[in-house]
């Protein structure tokens, strides 16, 4: 093969590397997945409290308490809030007001829609891609 073949041959390859990447980007991007303010603030108050001490997210985190990935959609908006509000035997009630609270279900409601905590529920498909 001439060198001009081979710089041609490469051109076309990053041009559709470059263009294939943009577009898979341009592709997933959906801003009602992106996290929203609320859960932003959910975020920053979950770390200020330091409740991935005791509990997991995506299985990371804390064993003393359990999982919170998909707490949202295993439990009522106001069961959470309860919880958060009095605290239970083991997990203290941290004296959030009710806006903090908000966002911290906002922040485990924006966790639930993105991943699953039980990797054991996961179906792995013939081509290794995984599927709820």
């Amino acid at each position: 093969m001439s060198d001009k073949i081979k710089v041609f041959v490469l051109l076309g390859l990053l041009f559709l590397f470059f263009g294939y990447s943009f577009y898979l980007y341009k592709l997933n991007y959906s801003p009602e997945n992106s996290a929203t303010a609320l859960a932003d603030k959910g975020k920053k108050l979950w770390q200020a409290k330091n409740c991935g001490a005791c509990h997991q997210i995506y299985g990371l985190g804390g064993y003393l308490g359990p999982d919170l990935t998909n707490i949202y959609s295993t439990r009522s908006k106001e069961h959470i809030k309860a919880f958060l509000h009095t605290g239970t035997n083991i997990m203290p009630a941290f004296n959030l007001n009710d806006s903090e609270v908000s966002q911290i279900v906002a922040y485990l409601k924006s966790i639930d829609a993105t991943g699953i905590a039980a990797p054991s529920r996961l179906k792995i498909k013939n081509d290794g891609s995984i599927e709820r």
